[in-house]
């Protein structure tokens, strides 16, 4: 079930999320009840591009048959891989569902670098992309779970825009709000994404502070989860950082 409400993201709280780990959006969204929110086996490609954070735009693949799937479909503009690729909204994420199979290609650097010229947030698949040292050069972010050569026709039919996908075991509803580090990526619902992101930011600067304590031999015992104690010295630590 959709909502009729087009989900948004607020350039400020997609600046906060990308300063968040999708370990601790994990945990935060753990806490309401959210156990499958983390893609299986997305890992990207390019580790030195920037934290992707967007709204899911989603792409539904079936497997290929032969007399439907061949080089000829891709002249057609209703292709609904090349279609999408068109239309993705920018700062959206394309979410592909490739049911699994990295046997081959869910896209390649032409389609991706069009994504990118078109303002799109980053593209990931439970599948494989091709061209992946391309790939790797484009300040881009893009998740896989392997390279894959051949070409999608061998294997994916694309079917679908814009549908609940399943991607990496994890449903994926067209405006989920999608978050991807160097860890992987996690899918919030829309609705409980504020907030999930304050409380992942309040944990991060708690975690931050409890590293640092570790790292100068402090046992975790009383300090993660905090006492009463260790609460309060956190408290005076913040409020000391804020008068520096």
């Amino acid at each position: 079930m959709t909502t009729s409400t087009t989900p948004t993201l607020s350039p400020e709280r997609a600046a906060q999320l990308r300063g968040i780990s999708i370990a601790t959006l994990s945990t935060a969204l753990f806490k309401r009840g959210l156990r499958n929110a983390v893609v299986q086996g997305a890992l990207p490609l390019n580790r030195r591009a920037a934290r992707m954070v967007g709204l899911a735009t989603t792409l539904r693949y079936i497997p290929a048959r032969e007399d439907l799937d061949h080089l000829g479909v891709f002249a057609d503009r209703e292709n609904a891989q090349r279609k999408v690729v068109e239309t993705i909204p920018p700062g959206h994420v394309l979410m592909i569902d490739s049911r699994g199979d990295a046997s081959a290609a869910s896209a390649g650097a032409i389609l991706i670098t069009r994504m990118l010229r078109r303002g799109a947030a980053g593209a990931v698949t439970d599948g494989g992309f091709r061209d992946t040292p391309e790939l790797r050069e484009l300040d881009f972010p893009v998740y896989c779970r392997q390279p894959a050569a051949p070409t999608n026709l061998t294997k994916h039919h694309a079917m679908d825009i814009d549908v609940p996908i399943g991607c990496g075991g994890v449903p994926v509803y067209p405006g989920d709000v999608i978050v991807g580090d160097a860890e992987g990526v996690i899918v919030i619902p829309p609705h409980l994404v504020d907030e999930v992101a304050e409380e992942a930011a309040q944990m991060t600067e708690f975690e931050d502070y409890v590293t640092r304590q570790v790292d100068q031999g402090a046992s975790t015992f009383g300090l993660y989860p905090p006492s009463d104690e260790s609460r309060r010295a956190y408290e005076a630590w913040r409020a000391a950082q804020a008068k520096a």
